[in-house]
């Protein structure tokens, strides 16, 4: 045997497996959309886009209704629109999705505490770790989707293998409220009659260099000398692929409850030019982040801006404090710093805001605008229009969903400083002292937003439909009510208050005369 086929040897019998069925992996089924569906009656059944609403908008999901109308997430919402007509089109309300997604992360550290969520509607359990001996894999998954059902009204799909990689491919073979288990002694008769894409990290453009080379099936992937995907797709991107062509992934579950950054973006109907008014939108953009960020800890280390240009090339620059800071000027600066750094000397399509290397506690008395440290993130390369689940192993690590988040309703929550970097309104006042309450925000056509809640002094809680100049079309229901019709009221006479979503409604909460239809 050669060197070469010494080095795949030694690469294959280095990753130690797992030797039975103990990763699982959950996935809720077309999770915005089956909660704006469950907290809104008269959606059930019916097709649901949920998105960026504005000229650019993408899909972030579309309900099983819009699928089978040819919509699906990342699809700009304008042609999802041309293919589902009928489709309610909803801006995301994450502080619901939120509430619903601690409740299924809640039922898998039931089962176990080792759990890894992904993000805020998949995770990763490990069986092995639940107390009391590992559980059978099917009767573990059937526990976990009775329970999410009855907790929430919602769905999950669920995969189990000996790793990551086949516990998510396999979630994802029965969808919906599938169950897939793949046990060691069948892996590879389920994996290797699958398309390639099927493997986390093989996107449009990596996909086109396997497709030179006459691979389009795991199995045709897995005939590839290690030597030939090493020179074609580069050595990491390459060894990683000859090793999950044989499913061999060794990764383990990461328990992690630390959330690792906060942020907002916006793609923007025209593209931007010129300095003052794309530093003006990115002045928008960071009150959205703030927000996220109070939720967090409240004080971050490192300001990351996101410039998403009009031929789609994008740019991430940073900022970086030598300590973490909960300053909403100097966030707010750092920002503006870290965009110009990008370049912003052609049109602008999206800007972005994230803060990392988060902390609950800022540090006071700084001298911070003499130590600040930037780092570049990354070039300006071609950039395929976002929304992929996995970033692609060629095409860069920037693949969130355009239409995540950009239009998400401002909160009510008080910055946590006064703006001078001293903190006042967190150190000044006395242990007891009860903080005023914000004023509340009235809908009008400015910060009206289709699937937003709103309240009415007498009709009680909705959800809006559209708003034109002083007219508003609202839904008076909610998860406990029968379906609404339509009502058109005028802002003048009849005021309507944006408020939060109210959480997760149990279906055993929901009247018995209505469950037959709205439960």
């Amino acid at each position: 045997m050669d060197g070469r086929g010494d080095r795949a040897q030694r690469l294959v019998a280095a990753v130690r497996m797992r030797d039975a069925a103990t990763v699982m992996h959950l996935d809720a089924d077309a999770f915005f959309a089956a909660v704006e569906q469950r907290d809104k009656p008269s959606l059930r059944g019916k097709p649901v886009l949920v998105g960026g609403v504005g000229g650019r908008g993408v899909v972030s999901t579309a309900s099983y209704e819009a699928r089978r109308d040819g919509a699906r997430s990342a699809m700009p919402m304008a042609r999802a629109r041309r293919l589902s007509p009928a489709a309610a089109v909803l801006t995301p309300r994450f502080a619901a999705y939120s509430a619903y997604s601690a409740v299924i992360m809640g039922v898998l550290r039931e089962l176990t505490p080792g759990v890894e969520p992904l993000s805020i509607d998949e995770a990763f359990a490990d069986l092995a770790q639940a107390e009391g001996g590992t559980p059978e894999p099917e009767e573990a998954a059937a526990r976990v989707q009775a329970r999410v059902a009855d907790l929430t009204g919602l769905t999950v799909s669920v995969g189990v293998g000996r790793s990551k990689l086949v516990a998510k491919i396999a979630s994802d073979l029965r969808k919906p409220a599938g169950v897939v288990v793949v046990r060691p002694e069948v892996e590879d008769d389920v994996l290797l009659p699958l398309e390639v894409r099927v493997i986390p990290g093989v996107g449009p453009a990596t996909a086109g260099a396997l497709e030179r080379l006459g691979v389009r099936t795991v199995a045709d992937l897995r005939r590839q000398p290690l030597d030939t995907l090493t020179m074609t797709l580069g050595e990491a991107s390459g060894t990683h692929l000859y090793l999950m062509a044989r499913g061999l992934d060794d990764r383990p579950v990461v328990v992690s409850t630390e959330r690792k950054s906060a942020g907002a973006e916006r793609t923007f109907a025209h593209d931007l030019f010129g300095r003052e008014v794309v530093l003006a939108a990115v002045d928008d953009v960071v009150d959205e982040a703030l927000q996220r960020l109070e939720r967090h800890g409240g004080a971050a280390r490192t300001v990351v801006a996101k410039v998403r240009y009009g031929d789609f090339s994008t740019v991430t620059r940073s900022v970086t404090f030598s300590h973490p800071t909960a300053s909403a000027a100097d966030l707010r600066d750092a920002a503006r710093r870290a965009t110009l750094a990008a370049g912003i000397d052609t049109p602008v399509r999206l800007l972005g805001v994230s803060f990392h290397n988060l902390a609950p506690h800022a540090q006071l008395a700084l001298d911070l605008h003499g130590d600040l440290e930037q780092r570049d993130l990354g070039q300006r390369g071609d950039d395929e229009p976002a929304g992929a689940a996995t970033p692609d192993l060629l095409d860069g690590l920037d693949a969130a969903p355009d239409g995540a988040g950009r239009d998400e309703a401002a909160d009510d929550e008080a910055a946590a400083d006064d703006g001078s970097g001293n903190e006042a309104s967190r150190v000044d006042h006395p242990p007891d002292a009860v903080p005023a309450a914000p004023a509340p925000r009235l809908l009008d056509v400015t910060n009206a937003r289709p699937g937003l809640d709103v309240e009415h002094a007498t009709l009680g809680r909705g959800w809006v439909v559209h708003v034109r100049d002083r007219e508003a079309t609202v839904r008076f229901e909610k998860a406990t009510t029968p379906p609404a019709r339509s009502r058109v009221l005028d802002l003048d006479a009849d005021p309507l208050v944006l408020v939060e979503p109210v959480g997760v409604t149990p279906p055993d909460a929901v009247p018995a005369e209505l469950r037959g239809t709205s439960a």
